[in-house]
């Protein structure tokens, strides 16, 4: 890949990027910081890009590794608390007893959906409408691969909150992509 297509590819990437970076960090200027950072890196670094994975996959790494330093500095200054309400969600998925509204539908053959750039459409739409606690802790375990001591250290909540977060995640994308993928939505 030439100078030229990796800079355009960079610029169409970046409002992605962002918005990554910004769900993590949630300050807009330490979101664009590490923006910039990756971005930067990536041109530095283009001469050593051996082509092993999609361009896409490598700078998303190099912003990924952005975040986590950025996290890392900032765990000493406090932030501030914010409890999400996720009544509305249990109660649509799940009756007075405890047993799900809805059963399951069936997913026909995850591997072949998870190939489509269309499923992907989907599961960013989902993901952008959890809860930003939620949806950060999920991000941070799933995306950015951090252990739950340091999700629990970042966020400065407990383990078991922790667990509660990204199960709340787990079941918002469930009901999101099986009304919006997984059931015709396609």
């Amino acid at each position: 890949m030439d100078a030229g297509e990796l800079q355009s590819l960079l610029a169409g990437m970046r409002p992605q990027l962002l918005r990554f970076a910004r769900l993590q960090l949630r300050v807009d200027a330490a979101a664009e910081d590490a923006v910039q950072a990756a971005l930067l890196a990536a041109l530095e670094e283009a001469a050593d890009f051996a082509g092993a994975a999609a361009a896409r996959t490598w700078v998303f790494a190099i912003l990924k590794n952005k975040i986590i330093d950025e996290m890392r500095r900032r765990r000493r200054e406090p932030e501030a608390a914010v409890e999400d309400s996720d009544e509305a969600l249990e109660a649509l998925l799940f009756k007075a007893d405890g047993h799900w509204a809805t059963p399951p539908s069936a997913w026909a053959d995850p591997e072949a959906s998870l190939e489509q750039r269309q499923f992907w459409a989907v599961f960013e739409a989902c993901l952008d409408r959890l809860p930003p606690k939620p949806g950060r802790v999920f991000m941070m375990r799933e995306f950015l691969g951090l252990e739950t001591e340091e999700i629990c250290k970042e966020l400065k909540i407990s383990t078991s909150n922790c667990w509660v977060l990204l199960h709340r995640a787990r079941l918002g994308l469930r009901e999101c992509l099986s009304l919006g993928w997984f059931e015709g939505g396609r």
